[in-house]
């Protein structure tokens, strides 16, 4: 028995605040980025087909990108990895990303008000919001003998001497 349900308030609630319908497949993906933040496509089609088993890959990406274009959810797109998405804060933050493993997580804005940095030229552009990535090794690619080599691809570490 599958455990969504379109009454869901919290999702249902957040649908309707940007004039969205509530279908089963949008509750069911903004439940999945609540249990899996930054989930990729693939990821999050598993976390979904949980709830909802017969929900088809093409479904689960129209939702995303009508969840994304409503401003609900956040497409992140670190440098060769594939999208991740998460639901959209709004809350100014950055990300650190694992070169080992590709995990990610939140961190907040180092200066705290958007958009957080400033470019030095804006060539008239309203600027918005600065996307920032670290990048580097999370406690567990470096406690299982991962180092990074000077161009920062990561490398098993060498051998005590």
């Amino acid at each position: 028995m599958s455990t969504v349900t379109v009454e869901q308030p919290e999702e249902s609630a957040l649908l309707r605040s940007v004039g969205l319908r509530v279908t089963r497949p949008r509750v069911a993906v903004l439940q999945g980025l609540r249990r899996h933040p930054h989930a990729d496509a693939g990821s999050l089609l598993s976390a979904v087909r949980e709830d909802l088993p017969q929900v088809s890959h093409q479904a689960v990406y129209d939702c995303l990108h009508v969840l994304t274009d409503a401003g609900l959810v956040r497409s992140l797109q670190p440098a060769g990895s594939p999208a991740r998405y998460e639901l959209a804060a709004h809350d100014n933050h950055h990300h650190l990303v694992c070169r080992g493993c590709g995990d990610l997580v939140d961190v907040p804005c180092q200066t705290g008000v958007a958009p957080c940095l400033h470019a030095p030229e804006d060539h008239g552009f309203l600027i918005e919001e600065a996307e920032v990535y670290y990048w580097g090794l999370c406690p567990d690619c470096r406690s299982g003998g991962y180092t990074t080599t000077s161009d920062g691809t990561p490398a098993p570490a060498p051998p005590a001497p």
